[in-house]
Protein backbone atom coordinates (compact mmCIF):
# COMPACT_ATOMS: atom_id res chain seq x y z
CA UNK A 1 0.00 0.00 0.00
CA UNK A 2 2.82 2.56 0.96
CA UNK A 3 3.98 2.10 -2.45
CA UNK A 4 2.24 5.16 -3.98
CA UNK A 5 4.46 7.69 -1.73
CA UNK A 6 7.65 5.70 -3.43
CA UNK A 7 5.72 5.57 -7.03
CA UNK A 8 5.00 9.56 -6.15
CA UNK A 9 8.87 9.72 -5.81
CA UNK A 10 9.65 8.20 -8.77
CA UNK A 11 7.63 11.20 -10.63
CA UNK A 12 10.63 13.73 -10.10
CA UNK A 13 11.75 12.71 -13.24
CA UNK A 14 15.15 13.51 -15.04
CA UNK A 15 18.04 15.72 -14.23
CA UNK A 16 20.68 16.45 -11.98
CA UNK A 17 19.15 17.97 -9.40
CA UNK A 18 16.53 14.70 -9.14
CA UNK A 19 19.86 12.56 -9.53
CA UNK A 20 21.65 14.40 -6.82
CA UNK A 21 18.26 14.80 -4.53
CA UNK A 22 17.81 10.82 -4.77
CA UNK A 23 21.26 10.13 -4.75
CA UNK A 24 21.78 11.66 -1.00
CA UNK A 25 18.08 10.11 0.12
CA UNK A 26 19.04 6.83 -1.02
CA UNK A 27 21.85 6.63 2.06
CA UNK A 28 18.92 6.65 4.55
CA UNK A 29 17.36 3.00 3.35
CA UNK A 30 17.88 0.23 5.49
CA UNK A 31 19.36 -2.52 3.05
CA UNK A 32 18.14 -6.01 3.12
CA UNK A 33 18.78 -9.41 0.62
CA UNK A 34 15.53 -11.17 0.18
CA UNK A 35 16.86 -12.35 -2.88
CA UNK A 36 20.04 -14.33 -1.44
CA UNK A 37 20.81 -17.92 -2.61
CA UNK A 38 17.12 -18.44 -3.81
CA UNK A 39 17.09 -21.20 -6.56
CA UNK A 40 13.94 -21.98 -9.58
CA UNK A 41 12.92 -18.63 -10.01
CA UNK A 42 10.43 -17.86 -11.99
CA UNK A 43 11.32 -16.31 -15.62
CA UNK A 44 11.77 -12.20 -15.17
CA UNK A 45 8.18 -10.84 -16.37
CA UNK A 46 7.30 -7.95 -18.84
CA UNK A 47 8.30 -4.52 -17.20
CA UNK A 48 8.96 -4.28 -13.08
CA UNK A 49 7.69 -6.37 -9.64
CA UNK A 50 7.90 -5.43 -6.20
CA UNK A 51 6.66 -7.04 -3.70
CA UNK A 52 5.55 -3.74 -0.88
CA UNK A 53 5.00 -5.23 2.84
CA UNK A 54 3.76 -3.02 5.59
CA UNK A 55 5.00 -4.45 8.76
CA UNK A 56 3.35 -3.63 12.24
CA UNK A 57 6.69 -2.21 13.70
CA UNK A 58 5.61 0.07 16.41
CA UNK A 59 8.88 0.49 17.82
CA UNK A 60 9.22 4.35 16.91
CA UNK A 61 5.49 5.02 17.65
CA UNK A 62 5.09 7.35 21.07
CA UNK A 63 3.09 6.13 24.45
CA UNK A 64 0.72 9.15 23.55
CA UNK A 65 0.54 7.81 19.29
CA UNK A 66 -0.02 4.20 20.41
CA UNK A 67 -2.87 5.47 23.23
CA UNK A 68 -4.50 8.14 20.96
CA UNK A 69 -4.73 5.59 17.76
CA UNK A 70 -4.67 2.24 19.70
CA UNK A 71 -1.61 0.91 18.59
CA UNK A 72 -1.08 -0.72 21.94
CA UNK A 73 0.18 -4.28 22.41
CA UNK A 74 2.40 -6.62 21.13
CA UNK A 75 3.34 -6.67 17.66
CA UNK A 76 3.13 -10.07 15.83
CA UNK A 77 6.57 -9.38 13.87
CA UNK A 78 4.51 -10.15 10.47
CA UNK A 79 3.04 -8.69 7.52
CA UNK A 80 0.10 -6.75 8.35
CA UNK A 81 0.02 -5.56 4.02
CA UNK A 82 0.97 -7.41 1.16
CA UNK A 83 0.62 -6.15 -2.01
CA UNK A 84 1.78 -7.13 -5.33
CA UNK A 85 2.42 -4.20 -7.69
CA UNK A 86 3.61 -4.12 -11.48
CA UNK A 87 4.92 -1.26 -13.35
CA UNK A 88 4.77 -2.05 -17.06
CA UNK A 89 7.40 -2.05 -19.40
CA UNK A 90 6.45 1.37 -21.16
CA UNK A 91 5.91 2.89 -17.42
CA UNK A 92 2.52 3.97 -18.39
CA UNK A 93 0.69 1.82 -15.77
CA UNK A 94 1.24 0.11 -12.09
CA UNK A 95 -1.57 -2.94 -11.86
CA UNK A 96 -1.53 -3.49 -7.49
CA UNK A 97 -3.09 -6.65 -6.47
CA UNK A 98 -3.71 -6.91 -2.66
CA UNK A 99 -2.87 -10.68 -1.33
CA UNK A 100 -4.79 -11.38 1.68
CA UNK A 101 -2.71 -11.94 5.01
CA UNK A 102 -5.62 -14.71 5.73
CA UNK A 103 -4.53 -16.59 2.46
CA UNK A 104 -3.72 -20.21 2.56
CA UNK A 105 0.03 -20.66 2.13
CA UNK A 106 2.24 -23.66 2.05
CA UNK A 107 6.09 -22.43 2.98
CA UNK A 108 8.84 -24.04 1.35
CA UNK A 109 11.38 -26.14 3.30
CA UNK A 110 13.89 -23.69 5.08
CA UNK A 111 16.72 -22.95 7.26
CA UNK A 112 16.07 -20.19 9.57
CA UNK A 113 19.34 -17.79 8.88
CA UNK A 114 19.29 -16.58 12.73
CA UNK A 115 19.44 -19.53 14.92
CA UNK A 116 20.30 -22.37 11.95
CA UNK A 117 17.01 -24.42 12.73
CA UNK A 118 15.63 -26.83 9.33
CA UNK A 119 11.95 -26.28 8.67
CA UNK A 120 10.14 -28.65 6.47
CA UNK A 121 7.71 -27.42 4.17
CA UNK A 122 4.49 -26.60 5.98
CA UNK A 123 1.09 -24.73 6.09
CA UNK A 124 0.63 -21.65 7.44
CA UNK A 125 -1.43 -18.06 7.07
CA UNK A 126 0.63 -15.74 4.23
CA UNK A 127 1.60 -12.95 6.79
CA UNK A 128 3.52 -15.79 9.10
CA UNK A 129 5.86 -16.12 6.17
CA UNK A 130 7.55 -12.90 7.67
CA UNK A 131 7.63 -14.29 11.47
CA UNK A 132 9.74 -17.35 10.15
CA UNK A 133 11.80 -16.26 7.79
CA UNK A 134 11.67 -12.07 7.39
CA UNK A 135 12.02 -11.17 3.65
CA UNK A 136 13.79 -13.72 1.75
CA UNK A 137 10.81 -16.74 2.90
CA UNK A 138 8.15 -13.42 1.98
CA UNK A 139 9.15 -13.56 -1.49
CA UNK A 140 9.98 -17.18 -1.99
CA UNK A 141 6.34 -17.89 -0.79
CA UNK A 142 4.88 -15.48 -3.11
CA UNK A 143 6.62 -16.22 -6.31
CA UNK A 144 5.73 -19.84 -5.16
CA UNK A 145 2.01 -18.62 -5.42
CA UNK A 146 2.09 -16.81 -8.13
CA UNK A 147 4.83 -17.93 -10.54
CA UNK A 148 5.62 -14.09 -10.70
CA UNK A 149 9.60 -12.96 -10.37
CA UNK A 150 10.05 -10.37 -7.80
CA UNK A 151 12.05 -7.81 -9.05
CA UNK A 152 12.24 -5.87 -6.02
CA UNK A 153 10.92 -5.57 -2.22
CA UNK A 154 10.12 -2.40 -0.58
CA UNK A 155 9.36 -2.81 3.50
CA UNK A 156 7.36 0.18 5.51
CA UNK A 157 6.43 0.01 9.17
CA UNK A 158 3.08 1.66 11.41
CA UNK A 159 5.70 4.69 11.84
CA UNK A 160 6.82 5.58 7.92
CA UNK A 161 3.15 5.67 6.97
CA UNK A 162 1.92 8.04 9.46
CA UNK A 163 4.97 10.48 8.60
CA UNK A 164 4.44 10.03 5.24
CA UNK A 165 1.13 10.77 5.34
CA UNK A 166 1.58 13.35 7.28
CA UNK A 167 4.67 15.03 4.83
CA UNK A 168 1.89 15.37 2.32
CA UNK A 169 -0.38 17.12 4.15
CA UNK A 170 -3.10 14.70 4.63
CA UNK A 171 -5.21 12.40 2.26
CA UNK A 172 -8.88 12.42 1.70
CA UNK A 173 -10.99 9.59 2.11
CA UNK A 174 -14.92 9.51 1.34
CA UNK A 175 -17.27 7.74 3.44
CA UNK A 176 -21.10 6.99 2.27
CA UNK A 177 -21.91 5.42 4.89
CA UNK A 178 -20.54 6.19 9.16
CA UNK A 179 -17.44 3.86 9.61
CA UNK A 180 -16.66 2.70 13.15
CA UNK A 181 -14.08 0.24 14.44
CA UNK A 182 -13.74 0.10 18.19
CA UNK A 183 -10.60 -2.09 17.77
CA UNK A 184 -8.18 0.50 15.64
CA UNK A 185 -10.24 3.70 17.05
CA UNK A 186 -11.75 4.61 13.69
CA UNK A 187 -14.83 7.24 14.00
CA UNK A 188 -15.77 8.41 10.64
CA UNK A 189 -18.83 9.97 9.77
CA UNK A 190 -20.75 10.31 6.22
CA UNK A 191 -18.85 12.35 3.68
CA UNK A 192 -14.89 13.52 2.77
CA UNK A 193 -12.39 13.65 5.19
CA UNK A 194 -8.71 14.46 5.23
CA UNK A 195 -6.47 12.49 7.50
CA UNK A 196 -3.83 13.06 9.00
CA UNK A 197 -1.15 10.22 9.49
CA UNK A 198 -2.82 8.37 12.80
CA UNK A 199 -6.02 8.82 11.75
CA UNK A 200 -4.69 7.13 7.97
CA UNK A 201 -3.56 4.30 9.68
CA UNK A 202 -6.47 3.48 11.84
CA UNK A 203 -8.32 3.37 8.27
CA UNK A 204 -5.93 1.20 6.94
CA UNK A 205 -6.01 -1.02 9.73
CA UNK A 206 -9.62 -1.27 10.50
CA UNK A 207 -11.15 -4.98 10.08
CA UNK A 208 -14.41 -4.15 12.00
CA UNK A 209 -16.09 -1.86 10.54
CA UNK A 210 -18.56 -4.43 8.20
CA UNK A 211 -18.91 -7.85 8.16
CA UNK A 212 -16.62 -7.70 5.27
CA UNK A 213 -13.35 -7.97 7.57
CA UNK A 214 -9.70 -8.21 5.96
CA UNK A 215 -11.76 -8.48 2.33
CA UNK A 216 -13.22 -5.28 3.06
CA UNK A 217 -10.12 -3.71 4.75
CA UNK A 218 -8.18 -4.52 1.94
CA UNK A 219 -10.98 -2.27 -0.37
CA UNK A 220 -10.38 0.32 1.79
CA UNK A 221 -6.18 0.19 1.55
CA UNK A 222 -6.65 0.62 -2.35
CA UNK A 223 -8.89 3.27 -2.08
CA UNK A 224 -6.56 5.18 0.20
CA UNK A 225 -3.74 4.33 -2.06
CA UNK A 226 -5.47 5.85 -5.18
CA UNK A 227 -5.97 8.93 -2.84
CA UNK A 228 -2.45 9.46 -2.01
CA UNK A 229 -1.00 8.91 -5.28
CA UNK A 230 -3.20 11.45 -6.36
CA UNK A 231 -2.25 14.02 -3.28
CA UNK A 232 1.33 13.44 -4.48
CA UNK A 233 0.73 13.86 -8.25
CA UNK A 234 -2.02 16.73 -8.76
CA UNK A 235 -0.55 19.37 -5.21
CA UNK A 236 2.50 20.34 -6.92
CA UNK A 237 4.43 18.22 -4.05
CA UNK A 238 6.95 16.50 -6.90
CA UNK A 239 7.71 20.21 -8.44
CA UNK A 240 8.94 21.20 -5.17
CA UNK A 241 12.44 20.61 -4.20
CA UNK A 242 12.19 21.28 -0.80
CA UNK A 243 8.53 20.00 -0.23
CA UNK A 244 10.28 16.54 -2.47
CA UNK A 245 12.41 16.06 -0.22
CA UNK A 246 10.88 16.57 2.92
CA UNK A 247 8.08 13.68 1.85
CA UNK A 248 11.16 11.46 0.28
CA UNK A 249 13.58 11.98 3.15
CA UNK A 250 10.92 11.11 5.45
CA UNK A 251 9.66 7.71 3.48
CA UNK A 252 13.15 6.33 2.62
CA UNK A 253 14.42 7.08 6.09
CA UNK A 254 12.51 4.74 7.68
CA UNK A 255 11.93 2.31 4.57
CA UNK A 256 13.56 -1.09 3.92
CA UNK A 257 14.55 -2.42 0.28
CA UNK A 258 16.31 -4.92 -1.91
CA UNK A 259 20.42 -3.87 -1.97
CA UNK A 260 19.45 -3.55 -5.60
CA UNK A 261 17.04 -0.70 -5.38
CA UNK A 262 18.66 2.37 -5.50
CA UNK A 263 18.82 5.81 -6.68
CA UNK A 264 20.16 5.09 -10.15
CA UNK A 265 16.61 3.14 -10.73
CA UNK A 266 14.68 5.36 -8.95
CA UNK A 267 15.68 8.08 -11.40
CA UNK A 268 15.81 6.04 -14.61
CA UNK A 269 11.61 5.03 -13.97
CA UNK A 270 11.21 8.16 -12.60
CA UNK A 271 12.00 9.96 -16.08
CA UNK A 272 9.62 7.01 -17.69
CA UNK A 273 7.16 7.89 -15.56
CA UNK A 274 6.27 11.76 -15.88
CA UNK A 275 2.94 11.38 -16.57
CA UNK A 276 2.02 9.06 -13.47
CA UNK A 277 -1.47 10.27 -12.20
CA UNK A 278 -4.52 7.77 -10.30
CA UNK A 279 -5.73 6.95 -13.52
CA UNK A 280 -2.47 5.20 -14.41
CA UNK A 281 -3.21 2.57 -11.60
CA UNK A 282 -5.43 -0.09 -11.11
CA UNK A 283 -6.11 -1.99 -8.49
CA UNK A 284 -7.62 -5.77 -7.67
CA UNK A 285 -7.04 -8.46 -4.79
CA UNK A 286 -6.59 -12.13 -5.59
CA UNK A 287 -9.60 -14.27 -6.63
CA UNK A 288 -10.82 -16.16 -3.92
CA UNK A 289 -12.13 -19.45 -3.49
CA UNK A 290 -13.08 -21.06 -0.40
CA UNK A 291 -13.15 -19.76 3.18
CA UNK A 292 -13.37 -21.25 6.24
CA UNK A 293 -10.93 -22.59 8.95
CA UNK A 294 -8.05 -25.21 9.00
CA UNK A 295 -6.41 -27.33 11.67
CA UNK A 296 -4.21 -25.51 13.70
CA UNK A 297 -4.75 -22.25 11.34
CA UNK A 298 -7.86 -20.87 12.03
CA UNK A 299 -9.82 -18.71 9.53
CA UNK A 300 -8.24 -18.93 6.68
CA UNK A 301 -8.66 -18.15 2.62
CA UNK A 302 -8.00 -20.06 -0.37
CA UNK A 303 -7.46 -18.80 -3.62
CA UNK A 304 -9.54 -19.43 -6.31
CA UNK A 305 -6.85 -22.10 -8.88
CA UNK A 306 -7.90 -21.33 -12.24
CA UNK A 307 -8.71 -17.08 -12.08
CA UNK A 308 -5.66 -16.43 -9.85
CA UNK A 309 -3.45 -18.54 -12.75
CA UNK A 310 -4.72 -15.76 -14.99
CA UNK A 311 -4.53 -13.28 -13.19
CA UNK A 312 -0.88 -13.48 -12.54
CA UNK A 313 -0.47 -14.80 -16.31
CA UNK A 314 -1.82 -11.51 -17.54
CA UNK A 315 0.78 -9.51 -14.64
CA UNK A 316 3.66 -11.40 -16.31
CA UNK A 317 2.27 -10.95 -19.43
CA UNK A 318 2.12 -7.08 -18.95
CA UNK A 319 -1.37 -6.59 -19.63
CA UNK A 320 -3.90 -4.39 -18.06
CA UNK A 321 -6.11 -5.85 -15.23
CA UNK A 322 -9.43 -3.31 -15.48
CA UNK A 323 -11.39 -3.48 -18.28
CA UNK A 324 -11.17 -0.12 -21.00
CA UNK A 325 -14.19 2.38 -19.90
CA UNK A 326 -15.62 5.15 -21.98
CA UNK A 327 -14.89 8.76 -19.84
CA UNK A 328 -17.95 9.37 -17.39
CA UNK A 329 -18.90 12.59 -15.86
CA UNK A 330 -17.46 12.61 -11.86
CA UNK A 331 -19.99 10.91 -10.07
CA UNK A 332 -21.57 11.43 -6.33
CA UNK A 333 -20.52 8.77 -4.22
CA UNK A 334 -22.91 6.42 -2.58
CA UNK A 335 -23.67 3.61 -0.78
CA UNK A 336 -25.15 1.14 -3.09
CA UNK A 337 -23.65 0.40 -6.83
CA UNK A 338 -26.70 1.81 -9.14
CA UNK A 339 -26.22 -1.70 -10.39
CA UNK A 340 -27.59 -3.77 -7.88
CA UNK A 341 -30.82 -1.33 -8.21
CA UNK A 342 -33.98 -2.27 -9.80
CA UNK A 343 -35.93 0.82 -10.30
CA UNK A 344 -39.78 0.59 -12.39
CA UNK A 345 -40.07 4.15 -13.86
CA UNK A 346 -43.76 6.24 -14.25
CA UNK A 347 -44.56 9.90 -15.66
CA UNK A 348 -46.50 11.69 -12.90
CA UNK A 349 -47.14 14.42 -15.54
CA UNK A 350 -49.25 15.13 -18.50
CA UNK A 351 -46.08 15.20 -20.80
CA UNK A 352 -45.40 12.41 -23.06
CA UNK A 353 -42.25 10.82 -22.88
CA UNK A 354 -40.98 11.86 -19.61
CA UNK A 355 -41.23 7.78 -18.61
CA UNK A 356 -38.77 7.20 -21.39
CA UNK A 357 -36.49 9.98 -20.76
CA UNK A 358 -36.04 9.41 -16.94
CA UNK A 359 -35.60 5.80 -17.70
CA UNK A 360 -32.97 6.44 -20.43
CA UNK A 361 -31.10 8.34 -18.00
CA UNK A 362 -30.82 6.57 -15.09
CA UNK A 363 -30.30 3.46 -16.91
CA UNK A 364 -27.03 5.16 -18.75
CA UNK A 365 -25.86 5.95 -14.79
CA UNK A 366 -25.86 2.63 -14.27
CA UNK A 367 -29.64 1.84 -12.78
CA UNK A 368 -31.06 -1.48 -13.60
CA UNK A 369 -34.25 0.02 -14.98
CA UNK A 370 -37.02 -1.82 -16.41
CA UNK A 371 -37.08 -0.07 -19.86
CA UNK A 372 -40.78 -0.11 -19.59
CA UNK A 373 -41.95 3.15 -18.45
CA UNK A 374 -45.46 3.59 -17.24
CA UNK A 375 -48.08 6.29 -16.75
CA UNK A 376 -49.27 6.95 -13.08
CA UNK A 377 -52.69 7.51 -12.38
CA UNK A 378 -53.94 10.80 -10.22
CA UNK A 379 -53.38 14.18 -10.41
CA UNK A 380 -50.23 15.36 -11.96
CA UNK A 381 -46.97 15.39 -9.85
CA UNK A 382 -45.01 17.97 -9.14
CA UNK A 383 -42.15 16.51 -7.11
CA UNK A 384 -40.44 13.40 -8.25
CA UNK A 385 -41.03 10.46 -6.00
CA UNK A 386 -39.32 7.69 -5.04
CA UNK A 387 -41.78 5.15 -3.33
CA UNK A 388 -39.23 1.95 -2.01
CA UNK A 389 -39.37 -1.14 0.87
CA UNK A 390 -38.12 -0.20 4.04
CA UNK A 391 -35.92 -3.10 3.90
CA UNK A 392 -34.44 -1.53 1.07
CA UNK A 393 -33.68 1.83 1.97
CA UNK A 394 -29.62 2.36 1.50
CA UNK A 395 -30.93 1.48 -2.44
CA UNK A 396 -33.44 4.30 -1.63
CA UNK A 397 -31.02 7.10 -0.82
CA UNK A 398 -28.84 5.98 -3.50
CA UNK A 399 -31.14 6.53 -6.14
CA UNK A 400 -32.22 9.94 -3.94
CA UNK A 401 -28.84 11.09 -5.05
CA UNK A 402 -29.82 10.43 -8.28
CA UNK A 403 -32.77 12.46 -8.69
CA UNK A 404 -31.49 15.62 -6.43
CA UNK A 405 -34.57 17.37 -4.82
CA UNK A 406 -37.17 14.41 -5.10
CA UNK A 407 -39.30 13.13 -1.91
CA UNK A 408 -38.53 9.56 -0.73
CA UNK A 409 -41.47 7.91 0.91
CA UNK A 410 -41.39 4.23 2.47
CA UNK A 411 -44.30 1.92 1.78
CA UNK A 412 -43.83 -1.61 3.09
CA UNK A 413 -44.30 -4.65 1.32
CA UNK A 414 -43.54 -3.17 -1.96
CA UNK A 415 -40.81 -5.78 -2.59
CA UNK A 416 -37.18 -4.87 -3.70
CA UNK A 417 -37.85 -3.01 -6.67
CA UNK A 418 -38.26 0.98 -6.24
CA UNK A 419 -40.39 3.09 -8.45
CA UNK A 420 -39.83 6.63 -9.20
CA UNK A 421 -42.44 8.83 -10.31
CA UNK A 422 -41.16 11.76 -12.29
CA UNK A 423 -42.88 15.09 -11.43
CA UNK A 424 -42.70 18.67 -13.50
CA UNK A 425 -39.45 19.67 -11.43
CA UNK A 426 -37.52 16.55 -13.06
CA UNK A 427 -34.29 18.15 -14.28
CA UNK A 428 -31.97 15.37 -14.99
CA UNK A 429 -30.03 12.27 -13.12
CA UNK A 430 -27.01 13.05 -11.55
CA UNK A 431 -24.14 10.41 -11.79
CA UNK A 432 -23.73 7.99 -9.30
CA UNK A 433 -21.42 5.90 -8.27
CA UNK A 434 -20.73 2.93 -5.49
CA UNK A 435 -17.02 3.14 -3.08
CA UNK A 436 -16.87 -0.75 -4.36
CA UNK A 437 -18.22 -0.64 -7.63
CA UNK A 438 -15.53 -2.96 -9.32
CA UNK A 439 -15.92 -3.78 -13.04
CA UNK A 440 -13.99 -6.48 -15.08
CA UNK A 441 -13.25 -9.81 -14.29
CA UNK A 442 -10.86 -9.52 -11.45
CA UNK A 443 -12.81 -7.13 -10.12
CA UNK A 444 -10.32 -3.96 -10.97
CA UNK A 445 -10.84 -0.81 -10.35
CA UNK A 446 -8.90 2.41 -11.93
CA UNK A 447 -7.57 4.86 -9.36
CA UNK A 448 -9.31 7.67 -10.31
CA UNK A 449 -12.45 5.91 -10.19
CA UNK A 450 -12.07 5.67 -6.14
CA UNK A 451 -10.50 8.95 -5.33
CA UNK A 452 -12.62 11.59 -3.65
CA UNK A 453 -14.55 13.51 -6.34
CA UNK A 454 -15.65 17.12 -5.76
CA UNK A 455 -19.23 17.51 -4.17
CA UNK A 456 -19.62 13.86 -2.90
Amino acid sequence: MRVATTLSVLVLGAGAIGHAVMTSLDTGISRVDPFRDMKNRPEDSHGMNLLVVGTDSRDKISREQKRKYKLGGAPCRCTDTIMLVHISRDRERASVVSLPRDSYAEIPEHTDAATGKHYRKHAVKLNATYSEGGPGLTVRTVERMTKVKIDHYLEVDFTSFMRTVDALGGVEVCTPRPMKDSYSGLDLAVGTHKLNGGEALQYVRSRHVDGAADLGRMQRQQRFLAGLIHQGTSTGVLLNPVKFRQVASTMLNSVRADKGFGADEMVALGRAMRGFSAASSEFTSVPLGKIGSVKGLGSTVKWDEAKAAKLFRMIREDRPLAPLRPKRPRATLVDVSPQQIRVQVYNGTRGDGLGRKVDSALRATGFNTTRAPLNAVGPELRRTLVTYDPRWDRSARSLAAALKGCELRAVKGQGATLRVTAGTDYKGVTAVRAEDAYQGEFGAVTGDQVVCNSGT
